[in-house]
């Protein structure tokens, strides 16, 4: 989300919080999810953020309408729901988190769009580890990707929605596994057009030519999350800041 952000708005100062301390969200209940993310945004907000996108899609899923925030905030549901809804033939496949799946977010998001879209939606729990291992384009996760998409393959799916953001990661392998027949959707091309868009309707898009700061702040200062964001953001030497949230 970092990297589409920085594209679309290469002016605009952007301040990171990975809960890197107490990921995965994921397999963890909704209430914690929701306290967890409340207190992420309450930390941008103390440090003066002019927005907030919750990247997350476990909790944008489970906690972003019971967040209060006194400037825009926006989760990634509704920009890849719509991206997928625009591209789809008739029938959508979601691959996310188990909190995501469960909680029905992406399912309602499409149908709000269009009734009439077959929708089927796959747990892969396994892909996060799978991920930060660095096993991007492996024999084992081509195996597990295989089982995973087989059902929603089998079930006629001609649209994937990649409903987490460690996932896109796995973008070529997960290609290859669904095959030509099928369009692969990432929500933070489209939550970067959302974001640029609604900071120029409020009026907040920057202003002047100051050169844009990037902080990339996390709870946990773990090696592998350095590597993953470097790989994400093409800067292997990027510096992470070690902060508390409680």
């Amino acid at each position: 989300m970092v990297a589409a952000l920085r594209r679309r708005l290469p002016r605009e100062s952007i301040l990171y919080l990975g809960d890197t301390a107490r990921l995965p969200y994921g397999s963890k209940s909704p209430e914690t999810v929701t306290r967890y993310t409340r207190r992420n945004v309450e930390f941008l907000i103390e440090r003066g953020v002019k927005a907030v996108v919750v990247a997350c899609n476990t909790a944008s899923a489970v906690a972003l309408d019971g967040l209060e925030s006194p400037v825009p905030i926006w989760g990634v549901i509704e920009p890849g729901a719509a991206r997928a809804a625009a591209v789809s033939a008739g029938s959508v496949g979601v691959i996310a988190t188990e909190s995501t799946v469960r909680s029905g977010a992406y399912p309602r998001a499409l149908r709000r769009l269009r009734p009439e879209l077959m929708i089927a939606s796959q747990a892969c729990p396994l892909f996060v580890p799978l991920v930060e291992e660095g096993w991007h384009d492996d024999d084992v996760t081509a195996q597990v990707a295989e089982r995973y998409l087989r059902p929603l393959l089998d079930s006629g799916i001609d649209t994937l929605v990649l409903g987490c953001t460690h996932y896109p990661l796995l973008r070529p392998l997960l290609a290859r596994v669904a095959g030509p027949g099928v369009a692969l959707v990432d929500s933070a091309e489209t939550m970067a057009e959302t974001v640029a868009s609604g900071l120029a309707a409020a009026g907040l898009a920057v202003a002047g030519d100051a050169a844009p700061v990037l902080r990339l702040c996390v709870t946990d200062a773990g090696e592998s999350f350095h590597r993953l964001a470097g790989r994400i953001l093409d800067d292997p030497d990027l510096p992470l800041e070690w902060v508390e949230v409680v």
